[in-house]
């Protein structure tokens, strides 16, 4: 049974600013906790809600039952991945959408975070993304807002981030950055807000990500044209993460760890390329200790 999170009441009546709000879930076989990502969604206003059915064939409309026909349900007829799906999501929305939620399927939006996101980009005209404040199941912070890893904090995290995870250099990686623009490096994929104009001349998420690590490469493409990623403070998201991945634990190692060496071969340049070939060796290695470790952990005891 899906735990069901305290969100706090609805708000009063819908703001101006939500009309033209739009959210994208990505699904792949989530279950009850979708239910409770959507429901999360209608108490913020979001009128406008697409879910990707990435999973099983009928697992959106079976898990949201009675909601079902409140939401625009869009079947790829295959998993290409979490990018993908949300590719497919944006192009079913209405050209006057001007802002997409991005949201996991295990999240769920305390009241006014929505709200406080879009205060957030009328506030900065210059972010094009802005994450929300995400916390675990248990109040803990969520480190969803993280800088871009330099070449030697990727390569500290990736050889003690599994067996350390407190270490240096991980501490360093998921630590928020601060940018002279009030803005931050990067936030999680698991939920963030971006406006349509700058999704559609990005090109919307790279599909070669399968998953993880495409959040990353669409921020640094956000600073790489010329707009801002952001945060707002106020705006607080539950995330249950790792809800999705259970019965996908080693596919979902190796496709990390595939996006981490993807994502430092595509922005790693000039005389610092030379050092992929280091990068792979080192991810290697994390990836068979990795694999090592959910091993020992049995069946039904992967990470949260």
């Amino acid at each position: 049974m899906a735990k069901r999170w305290d969100t706090g009441p609805p708000m009063t009546s819908p703001s101006s600013s939500l009309a033209s709000v739009a959210a994208v879930v990505v699904d792949y076989n989530a279950g009850s906790i979708l239910k409770e990502a959507v429901a999360s969604l209608m108490r913020e206003h979001v009128t406008t809600i697409v879910v990707v059915e990435n999973g099983d064939q009928g697992s959106v409309a079976s898990a949201l039952g009675d909601e079902a026909d409140k939401v625009v349900i869009v079947q790829p007829g295959s998993n290409g991945g979490f990018g993908t799906g949300v590719n497919r999501g944006v192009a079913a929305l209405a050209h006057d959408q001007s802002v997409v939620l991005v949201c996991n399927p295990d999240i769920a939006f305390h009241a006014g975070a929505v709200q406080s996101m879009m205060d957030a980009l009328e506030a900065h005209p210059t972010w094009g993304i802005v994450g929300p404040t995400i916390v675990t199941p248990s109040g803990e912070l969520y480190p969803s807002v993280r800088r871009f890893p330099n070449v030697l904090d990727a390569a500290g995290h990736a050889l003690f981030g599994v067996m350390s995870p407190n270490n240096r250099f991980t501490r360093r990686y998921r630590s928020p950055s601060t940018r002279s623009d009030g803005g931050v490096d990067w936030v999680s994929g698991a939920c963030f807000a971006i406006r349509r104009d700058v999704f559609e001349v990005l090109g919307g998420f790279d599909e070669s990500f399968f998953m993880f690590a495409e959040d990353m490469d669409l921020c640094w493409r956000c600073h790489e044209a010329g707009w801002n990623v952001g945060v707002a403070p106020t705006a607080r998201v539950m995330h249950h993460e790792g809800a999705t991945r259970q019965s996908k634990r080693y596919a979902m190692i190796i496709a990390h760890h595939r996006s981490a060496l993807h994502f430092q071969a595509k922005t790693t340049r000039h005389a610092k390329a030379i050092l992929i070939p280091l990068a792979s060796a080192v991810l290697g290695i994390r990836l068979v200790v990795a694999l090592a470790k959910e091993a020992l952990k049995g069946p039904g005891r992967g990470q949260s």
